[in-house]
């Protein structure tokens, strides 16, 4: 299901006689929405000057690039082309479940976070990889892709959906990972939620990404058994690197 979507280009932008790209790595761990909403939006501000600065003055400083894996507690957040019916919780159904909720500026419609979720960041200067949202796009999914292959899961895309799914060509289809990026001045920000151990009853109190006739799955489900989150991210984040041609640091 992944072939011929120019992922070649995403492999050769950067080019095989240059420098790998330098991306800083940082895992966040738990962490509440909010507080790593506010430290994504610092970091992209900052590389928007560093740009801004480069163009007002004729300079050529170099701006950072960050790979930022984290786990959410429970939240539930609506991007801003998704509807708030698809929240099927009232206020004290949030408290009842511990969860919070927020209207984001990522693309997409609603989704959840929470515990034994790989929720990536990337917040990258695609003037250093390449300036095409829809690459950039496929090849964060093919990252994803490629980790549950590891894990011997075939997996793919939904034809007019982002993020990943398995078997989606028949009536079984199940997303596993769900996508939903902004991006200013070709600085990105939000990004992926991979369900590793999941608790996938969280789901249920939304119409996850809008649809309302697909599953979400995890990767435990599937396999029937509960992977170590700390191999996945290993394996995911090289996965990401080689894609992206970068020199994790």
């Amino acid at each position: 299901m992944s072939k011929d979507l120019g992922l070649n280009h995403a492999t050769e932008t950067p080019g095989s006689e240059e420098k790998a790209i330098l991306t800083q790595f940082i895992d966040w761990g738990l962490t509440d929405y909010q507080e790593a909403w506010n430290r994504q939006e610092d970091l992209l501000n900052k590389t928007v000057a560093i740009k801004s600065e480069n163009r007002v003055n004729g300079t050529h400083l170099p701006t950072p690039n960050y790979l930022i894996f984290n786990e959410h507690t429970h939240v539930y957040t609506l991007g801003k082309s998704g509807h708030q019916d698809n929240l099927l919780l009232d206020e004290q159904g949030l408290k009842d479940k511990q969860a919070t909720y927020y209207k984001i500026n990522r693309g997409g419609d609603i989704t959840y976070h929470g515990p034994g979720q790989i929720v990536g960041y990337p917040i990258l200067d695609l003037d250093n990889f390449f300036t095409d949202i829809h690459l950039y796009l496929r090849t964060l999914e093919e990252a994803v892709i490629l980790t549950l292959k590891d894990y011997g899961i075939e997996s793919g895309r939904y034809p007019g959906y982002t993020g990943v799914w398995l078997d989606a060509d028949n009536d079984q289809a199940r997303k596993i990972c769900a996508m939903g990026v902004r991006c200013s001045r070709w600085v990105t920000m939000h990004g992926f939620a991979f369900n590793v151990n999941v608790d996938l009853d969280y789901f249920k109190n939304i119409v996850p990404c809008g649809i309302d006739d697909k599953a979400v799955t995890s990767l435990e489900k599937e396999l029937g058994y509960k992977p170590d989150i700390e191999e996945v991210k290993e394996k995911l984040k090289n996965h990401i690197a080689e894609l992206f041609k970068m020199e994790l640091v």
